[in-house]
């Protein structure tokens, strides 16, 4: 949607004039390699998307803030004086509780009507819900302090992490950092090789010649809030409580490498838990192996290590499901596919391909052909390129 349009659309829910009014956005990601390892303080491999939620923001006079979705056009209101009070709502918790966090750690934050105009689709596992929070972080700041985006440089570092603590205080959902970092910090054309434990970075390249990643929509809604997810988190923390006794100074299970887990790992004596702390130990050398096949230009490398990636979400950290599972195992089908897994959380959501440009087409016919016959409803395709992380769009700029 043109600005002229969003412009228009928000002053039909607000009224008014558009004196004071500013553009921001923050991309959802798609993680290449690196899944469930970043609360485990390990390695992540993720990449900002064009796909994007939009705000379209305007100061007001008094401590009220105005929440509208174009999708939704219910309007929540709230009170920056009394965020506590707005915890169960259906829609505009992520929203409020970035305000509650920023406020908590100090930042001034004023009145304003916020309008969300959402191209990450909900629920997919393209972190739709940290691109409403880092977009959110980035609006409350710039507008409490006019000199942020100027003379002032925001630290997107810090609103990320602000970032998760609100999805964690207000959502429920004890998520990692990934989502939220790659949301805010995300260059055009790169990948953010992450280290969870201390938030060092690297932009590595991504030159995908003759190559693209297509993101393949299952349709099936997922919310990580419905328990499965701290589940999880919990198992791997057992495990490394199991370890770390015969580890000291070890903090995480990102911090052990895979010679050390074969040493140790007959000291987790339940199943389950062994098959989950396997998937994080061996998954973290994924995408060791992922940043250092992409920086040499190994595709077909690349391609395998996504492979084995989902193929461990599945058997190990069974994360994965019948939909997911049939999407992967049918793009592998197609020629000119180096390699497809599960991106996300799981439980539903979406994968992501890497399919050779003159095969594009055939695979989202052949893909969606199949999957229909075997779930019953469709799929929904994304050709996305690698984009930048959050910021505001200067209005004479069209995005």
């Amino acid at each position: 949607m043109s600005f002229k349009k969003l412009i228009d659309e928000f002053l039909s829910y607000f009224g008014g004039e558009n004196k004071g009014i500013r553009i921001f956005t923050s991309p959802g990601r798609v993680n290449l390699i690196g899944e469930h390892t970043d609360y485990n303080g390990g390695y992540v491999f993720p990449a900002a998307l064009t796909l994007a939620t939009t705000v379209v923001a305007r100061p007001r006079n008094d401590r009220k803030i105005r929440l509208i979705a174009t999708d939704l056009k219910q309007m929540v209101e709230a009170d920056l004086d009394n965020l506590e009070a707005y915890r169960n709502l259906k829609w505009g918790n992520y929203q409020l509780g970035v305000a509650d966090e920023l406020q908590k750690a100090g930042y001034k934050l004023i009145g304003c009507d916020l309008m969300y105009e959402d191209k990450v689709p909900l629920g997919s596992g393209l972190s739709s819900s940290a691109a409403i929070e880092v977009a959110t972080a980035i609006a409350l700041v710039s507008l409490g302090d006019p000199e942020y985006g100027r003379s002032k440089e925001i630290d997107r570092i810090e609103m990320a992490k602000i970032s998760q603590i609100a999805e964690h205080n207000y959502v429920g959902v004890k998520c990692g950092i990934m989502d939220q970092f790659a949301s805010a910090m995300g260059k055009k054309d790169h990948a953010i090789f992450l280290n969870c434990r201390d938030l060092s970075y690297e932009l590595v390249p991504v030159k995908l010649t003759g190559y693209s990643l297509i993101i393949g929509n299952t349709n099936k809604k997922r919310s990580l809030g419905e328990g499965k997810y701290n589940e999880r988190r919990a198992e791997c923390e057992e495990g490394f409580a199991i370890l770390s006794k015969e580890m000291p100074g070890v903090s995480c299970l990102g911090e052990i490498s895979v010679q050390d887990f074969e040493e140790k790992k007959h000291l987790i004596k339940d199943e389950t838990i062994l098959k989950r702390v396997q998937h994080v130990i061996y998954e973290d050398q994924r995408v060791l192996e992922s940043v250092a096949a992409l920086k040499q230009g190994d595709l077909k490398r690349f391609g395998q290590l996504m492979n084995a990636s989902h193929d461990s979400l599945r058997d190990l950290y069974e994360v994965t499901g019948k939909e997911l599972d049939t999407m992967v195992n049918e793009a592998r089908k197609v020629d000119g596919v180096l390699g497809s897994r599960m991106t996300g959380a799981g439980f539903g959501g979406c994968t992501v391909s890497l399919v050779r440009n003159d095969m594009v087409d055939e695979f989202i016919e052949r893909v969606g052909k199949a999957y229909r016959e075997q779930i019953g409803y469709d799929p929904t395709f994304y050709v996305s390129e690698i984009g930048d992380g959050g910021r505001e769009l200067p209005l004479g700029e069209e995005e």
